[in-house]
């Protein structure tokens, strides 16, 4: 009688810990699934992954890492000490239009050609020959 008991209390002590361990793995994954889609989830109002360094550009209907596809222009006038913010245009593909892509602002501008060398709108002026970006016609962002 007395090795029936303690082999009923063996299995429940086994069945126990089984239990507890079983809970936890599953708390594991549960937390593991969640932390998986909050990581780099952060999207705008167009689904761009912000945290990847998405942004929407209105030329290609896409998210695009301007980074990487467009063409960076730097500001002309810059401050010692300061970070250096560039800004960056992007041209569709039969070059008809450029997107302007400026720091700090938060809509992007089409730029139309005028003569094949230079794309304008308002204030905003793209000389491909200068690779230079004139506000107000001054020059304010340059390739290098």
């Amino acid at each position: 009688m007395r090795k029936v008991v303690l082999l009923s209390i063996g299995i429940f002590a086994l069945t126990a810990c089984n239990n507890q361990k079983s809970n936890s793995s599953e708390k594991t994954e549960e937390q593991s699934v969640t932390e998986q889609s909050t990581v780099g989830g952060d999207k705008d109002e167009h689904g761009c992954l912000t945290a990847a360094g998405e942004t929407w550009s209105q030329l290609k209907q896409s998210c695009i890492q301007i980074f990487n596809v467009g063409q960076r222009l730097n500001p002309i006038e810059t401050k010692d000490g300061e970070a250096v913010i560039s800004a960056f245009v992007l041209f569709n593909d039969d070059k008809s239009e450029a997107e302007l892509f400026l720091p700090n602002t938060q809509s992007n501008t089409i730029l139309k050609t005028t003569d094949k060398q230079n794309y304008e709108s308002g204030e905003y002026k793209f000389d491909v020959n200068e690779s230079t970006l004139y506000i107000n016609n001054e020059k304010k962002y340059k390739a290098e």
